[in-house]
């Protein structure tokens, strides 16, 4: 299974570049000279979210950054470094934070069971978990309990890229830069816009004086 997989990739990727090659001789000359996507998407590691796929979007089109439960942690210079480049060189104006229901890092930090070197990631989305923790565990169906901690989760991570300088700076320069938080729905391929108000969440954030 393992060798053939593999040479079945590669041989897939021969057969992608023919069938683009085909539709347009220049497509990847043109992929070549640089990009401008217009959307940074921080999501989920999860193999069965495949972000272009989802969005019918082309290569060069959306800037991607991915983590295990699509976290937007302050000391995650990885993240920063992303989110950064996405905003003050590459002009994007939107960043979709996309979580997922079913996914496995929400569901493991519903636990207080341990799952090994992960655990220290973990604790920033148990740390989610206790900010509405009064309103999760009111919830007695576990599936629903699940599926609403996801939610919250974006709804959290969404209010952490605001309160991120790069994004208050942004802001302050009146650049065009609007957040979103979804959650896309395996099982229906469906994406649930979580309509979050971003201006009661700038209005906190300067309230606060928030930025990571």
């Amino acid at each position: 299974m393992g060798k053939a997989f593999y040479k079945k990739i590669l041989e897939n990727n021969k057969t992608w570049i023919a069938a683009k090659t085909d539709q347009d001789k220049t497509y990847f000359k043109r992929l070549e000279k640089g990009q401008e996507p217009p959307l940074l998407w921080i999501g989920c590691a999860d193999s069965r979210v495949p972000t272009n796929t989802l969005l019918g979007a082309e290569p060069g089109e959306v800037f991607v950054h991915r983590n295990i439960a699509n976290m937007v942690i302050h000391t995650d210079m990885n993240l920063l470094s992303v989110l950064d480049y996405a905003v003050n060189a590459l002009k994007v104006e939107h960043v979709i934070v996309c979580g997922h229901y079913g996914c496995g890092g929400v569901k493991a930090a519903m636990s207080d069971s341990s799952v090994g070197l992960i655990d220290n990631w973990l604790r920033n989305i148990r740390d989610v978990y206790k900010i509405h923790q009064q309103e999760l565990d009111a919830i007695l169906d576990e599936q629903k309990r699940w599926d609403k901690f996801v939610e919250f989760n974006v709804q959290e991570q969404v209010s952490h890229v605001a309160e991120t300088s790069i994004v208050q700076q942004a802001w302050a320069n009146k650049q065009s830069l609007t957040i979103h938080g979804w959650v896309y729905d395996i099982g229906s391929g469906g994406i649930n816009d979580l309509e979050i108000d971003m201006s009661n969440i700038n209005q906190l954030v300067k309230t606060h004086k928030l930025t990571l």
